[in-house]
């Protein structure tokens, strides 16, 4: 990724937490729900990738889904940079200060209650891992190339009990890639392409 394209994807996101909300398609009783944030972590390698967790299986929630670093904001976060930070840090071991933020994406919000403001942050080569094993199952990175290509993305129905709706999804490698992270994902895309876009 050039550096004029990092520099422009700056200048257009949100360097404030945006006000407008996304929601998936699943009846929810109120617009917003738990406090949380996540880090979008786009690692500068020669080649750029996007990095992810997987979670433990025996999580209560989304157990064994891929994810980005973060959770629940705290009381002491002062911000959702903060919560961000925070999360990224206890989740992988990768330290506030290798991380430089870019911006905000549009607020999502989950099914399952969770009000999650997405925070987009260039993370330096040199970090070294240590995931929470009581959280994280894995951490990998997916070339930022493969996640833009256009032929990587597709709609799929997943049947949620009763219910089935349409989510998006990527899959590369073994790495199921779908959900709230997928719908945050296509939106960081999304400013890419725009931003690509003759």
């Amino acid at each position: 990724m050039k550096e004029s394209l990092l520099t422009e994807l700056r200048m257009r996101l949100p360097q404030e937490p945006p006000a407008t909300i996304r929601t998936d398609d699943r009846p929810k009783a109120a617009p917003a729900g738990v406090k949380a944030a996540v880090l979008l972590p786009i690692v500068l390698r020669p080649a750029p990738t996007v990095l992810f967790t997987r979670r433990t299986e025996k999580l209560a929630r989304h157990g064994g889904q891929v994810s980005f670093p973060g959770g629940r904001s705290e009381a002491a976060d002062l911000s959702p940079v903060q919560t961000a930070l925070r999360e990224t840090m206890e989740e992988t071991g990768i330290a506030p200060g290798l991380v430089r933020v870019m911006g905000y994406l549009g607020r999502y919000v989950t099914g399952s209650g969770f009000d999650i403001q997405p925070v987009v942050g260039l993370v330096a080569e040199g970090f070294a891992l240590a995931p929470d094993p009581h959280e994280v199952a894995a951490v990998f990175e997916v070339p930022l190339a493969f996640l833009r290509d256009p032929a990587n993305r597709r709609q799929e129905t997943r049947r949620f009990g009763p219910l089935s709706r349409r989510v998006q999804a990527f899959r590369y490698e073994d790495h199921d890639i779908w959900g709230a992270t997928a719908a945050i994902l296509t939106d960081l895309l999304a400013h890419l392409d725009a931003i690509s876009r003759p």
